[in-house]
């Protein structure tokens, strides 16, 4: 199995059980419930619609990009070169990816708002006006080849490294859940740092479910700050979750009860 591969199955072995121990550590303590974007937005009937639809995507993915994939690498389209490269050139080679798909999906999903493409394709993703992991996986098969199509684009052009593939190649995966997790879980300075505040958050992203007219970015909110798409209460949202007081146990009552 070639090295970007193994690379791969790895990463998603990681990202499942990191996700579901700090899940069953967050249940526990009360951890997650204080950060929920939404506190009242879940609801089991779209979740269970939601399920139906990622089991499509899933099955249509691995038929059209999937065998689109096979096809292109059997013929030499997509060739991913196995040698060792420098860790510069690794970064270099994600950081060009991460740019130019961040790129390409802000300027479709924006795309994807006028109407009748909405209409068509993206109204399927937006029943769920309070996002959950499983959202992630809940879009029209056209919006699928839009989320998936521009990886296969990129690595067709240029052949990239395996070490870099290991990484572009999760990368759309690990995003989307956290995007739409529905969980802050970045600290309230986040946006006020200029190095930190062009990168997503999940209420950047729930701001987009719930308000449908703004935050169109899937990497960075540096489209949106540019074209002026950013919705105006982010900034205060993102703030008020952050400061939500985690769930207190009888013990901090006990400890918050002035003595006489």
């Amino acid at each position: 199995m070639p090295k970007g591969e193994t690379m791969l199955d790895w990463w998603l072995i990681a990202t499942i059980a990191v996700g579901a121990l700090a899940l069953i550590g967050g249940i526990a303590s009360g951890y997650f419930k204080a950060r929920k974007c939404q506190p009242k937005g879940f609801k089991w009937k779209q979740f269970r619609f939601e399920a139906m639809m990622m089991v499509f995507t899933f099955a249509f993915g691995a038929l059209v990009l999937g065998n689109l994939q096979t096809w292109l690498k059997a013929n030499e389209w997509i060739v991913v070169r196995n040698e060792p490269a420098a860790w510069w050139v690794v970064a270099l080679e994600f950081a060009a990816y991460f740019i130019t798909f961040d790129t390409w999906f802000y300027w479709l999903h924006r795309w994807m708002h006028n109407e009748p493409y909405y209409s068509w394709i993206h109204k399927l993703h937006h029943r769920s006006t309070s996002p959950n992991l499983i959202t992630t996986f809940s879009v029209h098969p056209f919006e699928s080849l839009i989320n998936g199509g521009w990886m296969i684009i990129f690595v067709t052009v240029y052949d990239v490294h395996a070490a870099s593939m290991a990484l572009i190649a999760p990368t759309n995966f690990i995003m989307g859940l956290w995007v739409h997790s529905g969980y802050e879980f970045l600290p309230k300075w986040w946006n006020k740092t200029w190095l930190t505040k062009w990168f997503i958050s999940a209420t950047f992203h729930d701001h987009h479910h719930k308000y449908f007219t703004a935050n169109f970015g899937g990497y960075t909110t540096v489209w949106d700050r540019l074209c002026g798409t950013v919705h105006k209460r982010f900034e205060s949202d993102f703030v008020k979750i952050k400061e939500r007081p985690v769930r207190r146990t009888p013990a901090d009552e006990a400890e918050a009860v002035p003595a006489e």
